[in-house]
């Protein structure tokens, strides 16, 4: 699809034809407000030798009643209908007309490659067209797939590189990531090795400091740009930066980018029909030394306030150039000039400096229109037009985003209006209700910049109900959080993160149990059993706390008292974890106690009994196998009725599966092993199968198919190191272990035994180690 459409001469005359059946002059407000465009456009549009905007060009046709198919040129319209291909992943195209004047470059980039370099940074100014020329670059030279990071502009929104790598693994490469940064940095590699990718890191330097080395928070980032630059894999990676980086434990080659010369300027200038002065547009390529981003504001500036004279446009304002003319002191000019010329779009553009630009790069159309509530809604999209006239907005298929140095003055001019807070708000109200639920990592990505719009403006409660705000669309009866949904998709280390910054600014003691809950979830799921103890004992009080407030609403009462109660069934999770079974025991009875018929006094949803299989499982490894089975048969009559969360279905078969391991009934066991992995495969949870698995292992042994239980093992410890479930991973070693010592080979048990014993010391559960060395008789030498 092509930005710009001009009229043929036939279409002209249909269009003046229609313009006087309706009596309205060819400069008439009238049809400016009926297009939502501008006179300048108007009056462009009637010139036909510049062409125009194509949703200008639409909205002018139609409100004449013309088709506006008929009215463009031939040739445009076939480009138009061309459909667009990209593989680059989540971020705009650069349309081919903006790029011109780099086969040098591209050149420069393909002898770096052929001599073996894995990074390259390609060092300039702002605006000389470093992520214009890596893109083109990245899109051309046949990637499987482009990955792309896009550096924060302020430091204290710099992404954490366990974060980056994460999103990467789970989104682009579809691998879980596991959960500690080394393990996911061998996995990228992995990826890196097999496969032909690209990856940008773009606008660097707000990482670096003054040395040119990554800051204290992101060192880590070195460890990233290590396995980029290793001679194994086979990616390329564009690094795009205004200073140098010197970091001597990373292989990279420096590219400097000069401007564009004066042909390349002619060039483009040309494919905006723009009548050339050669003189005048060597002077100002001379006076911005060749800069890219300089040449696209001039030649908007010169169609819409200088109907494309160059010559008056560089006569009116060549004599401002009095101390220096660069990119900076243009964006400011341009800012100021739009202030004198166009209020609200002045305002819309230094407010769209609210946007981050990063996980999410582009907004679309609707996130503009929401920052214009001070404008009358049939003169939104003519302000829109406005800015996409004088270059000062980027956009493609609807898309829109800030180059790095309008954004810079934008969020400047921001700041220091009366906006600021009132933006954010808008924008992080556009973001939310633009999902209405959370299928994709993308569909997340975007509920959650709401998160960071908050943060700005210091409203921390608002930044925890995004976290906790509720969503349909799940297998959660009455929607998912936020939170839950980080989870679901595999993403643990941006929710740690993003709960950790604000928690202790958030007041709302409803928010806040809710926040601590998530993040005991979450450290359970990386490893941090007593972390996780410590958010669910937090959770608890505040949901105390909710509950002693008076006037609550019904909904805000039954959520917390479940966030009670389920405080409570976390806790005796993370205790099992630990093998501490009798503290664990006591846990999962005081929700007993508290569990009646009345479902609202308690939190739990009717049928919602999982305590049950917990405790049934507790008593079998304790050996108290009546009181096992007589919680076993209780959660057998409502074990198919659980209806609210895919946890609850596939754990409760596996603690079912569990306790009649160890009460010997192996056929019910067989049964409900092989029912949590038909449910895991169903719905795609990887744990559940993998658990499974290592119970059919267990049952496998016991009746000495050891070649089945052997095989089992290594498909559970397959699919746990790919996710990197700790607990369940050391377990599954600890099983695969006890296999290799029934079998009577020792040698092949000791080094199961001491991986268990390795990754049980990370998780600091002195009882599971205990109980590991115990099976391999060296309960002595600890």
């Amino acid at each position: 699809m092509v930005d710009s459409l001009k009229a043929s001469e036939d279409g002209l005359k249909i269009v003046d034809e229609a313009r006087r059946r309706k009596r309205w002059q060819k400069n008439s407000l009238t049809w400016v407000q009926e297009a939502k465009t501008s006179e300048a456009t108007l009056k462009r549009f009637w010139a036909r030798k510049f062409f125009i905007d194509r949703f200008a060009f639409i909205a002018i046709c139609k409100a004449v009643g013309v088709n506006w198919e008929e009215i463009a040129e031939p040739s445009e319209i076939q480009e138009t209908e061309l459909p667009v291909v990209s593989t680059v992943k989540a971020h705009p195209s650069i349309p081919n007309q903006n790029f011109v004047g780099r086969d040098k470059a591209i050149a420069s980039l393909n002898t770096h490659i052929n001599q073996g370099a894995k990074i390259i940074v390609i060092q300039a100014p702002g605006g000389v067209g470093k992520t214009t020329l890596a893109h083109e670059y990245l899109n051309s030279q046949g990637f499987d797939l482009v990955l792309d990071l896009p550096m924060a502009k302020e430091k204290d929104n710099i992404q954490l590189v366990d974060s980056v790598i994460e999103g990467w693994l789970k989104q682009d490469f579809e691998e879980e990531p596991g959960r500690e940064f080394w393990e996911m940095l061998r996995r990228l590699k992995r990826q890196l090795q097999t496969r032909k990718i690209g990856i940008l890191i773009d606008n660097l330097e707000p990482a670096l400091d003054g040395q040119g080395r990554f800051i204290e928070p992101h060192r880590r980032y070195v460890e990233l740009l290590r396995v980029l630059a290793d001679p194994t894999v086979q990616s390329v990676t564009l690094i795009t930066s205004r200073v140098r980086l010197c970091e001597p434990d990373v292989n990279v080659a420096h590219y400097l980018l000069p401007g564009l010369n004066e042909p390349a300027w002619q060039q483009f200038f040309m494919s905006r029909h723009i009548n050339i002065d050669i003189p005048t547009l060597n002077a100002m390529n001379k006076a911005y030394g060749g800069n890219a981003k300089a040449m696209g504001i001039l030649c908007g500036a010169i169609l819409e306030d200088f109907d494309g004279d160059m010559v008056a446009y560089w006569r009116n304002n060549s004599g401002d150039l009095l101390v220096k003319a660069d990119l900076e002191n243009l964006v400011t000019s341009q800012f100021q000039r739009l202030q004198e010329l166009n209020s609200e779009a002045y305002r819309l553009l230094y407010r769209l400096g609210c946007y981050r630009y990063q996980d999410v790069p582009t907004v679309p159309t609707e996130g503009l229109l929401c920052l214009l509530w001070d404008v009358p809604e049939g003169q939104r999209r003519r302000v829109i037009e406005s800015l996409r006239n004088r270059s000062l907005v980027e956009f493609n298929n609807g898309e829109y985003w800030l180059h790095p140095m309008i954004r810079a003055e934008a969020i400047a001019r921001l700041r220091a209006s009366e906006d600021w807070e009132e933006a954010n708000r808008k924008a992080a109200e556009f973001w939310t209700d633009s999902v209405k639920t959370v299928e994709t990592v993308e569909n997340l990505l975007k509920a959650f910049e709401a998160y960071y719009h908050y943060v700005q403006i210091n409203d921390f409660e608002q930044a925890g109900s995004v976290i906790v705000r509720r969503r349909d669309g799940s297998s959660w009866r009455n929607g998912e959080s936020l939170g839950r949904s980080f989870y679901r998709l595999g993403l643990l280390q941006p929710m740690i993160y993003s709960i950790n910054s604000i928690i202790n600014q958030v007041k709302t003691d409803y928010i806040l149990s809710i926040l601590y809950n998530i993040l005991g979830v979450f450290y359970w799921l990386s490893g941090g059993i007593n972390a996780a103890i410590e958010c669910h004992n937090l959770s608890f009080k505040a949901a105390e706390r909710t509950l002693s407030s008076i006037n609550l609403s019904p909904s805000i009462d039954f959520y917390a008292k479940r966030r009670k109660t389920w405080s409570l069934f976390n806790t005796g999770l993370c205790k099992i974890d630990l093998w501490e079974l009798e503290k664990a025991v006591i846990f999962f009875q005081d929700i007993e106690f508290i569990c009646n018929s009345k479902n609202s006094e308690t939190g739990l949803y009717e049928n919602e009994k999982d305590y049950l299989y917990c405790l049934a499982f507790l008593n079998s490894c304790l050996r108290f196998k009546e009181t096992a089975m007589s919680y076993a048969q209780q959660g057998e009559v409502v074990i198919h009725k659980i209806d609210s969360s895919y946890w609850s279905q596939g754990y409760s078969l596996l603690f079912m599966g569990l306790t009649y391991k160890n009460l010997g009934e192996f056929d019910k066991s067989f049964e409900m092993f092989r029912q949590a992995i038909a449910f895991a495969e169903k719905t795609h949870y990887t744990q559940v199968k993998a658990k499974a698995l290592t119970g059919l292992a267990e049952l496998y042994r016991e009746q000495s198919d050891f070649t089945t239980a052997r095989f089992h093992h290594s498909e559970s410890i397959a699919l746990l190191e790919k996710i990197g479930a700790k607990c369940d991973l050391a377990e599954a070693h600890y099983q695969f272990a006890l296999t290799h010592q029934k079998m009577g080979d020792a040698e092949k048990s000791q080094t199961p035994f001491q991986e268990a014993i390795r990754l049980f010391t990370e998780m600091e559960a002195p009882k599971q180690v205990e109980k590991v060395r115990k099976a391999i008789g060296k309960i002595d030498e600890i």
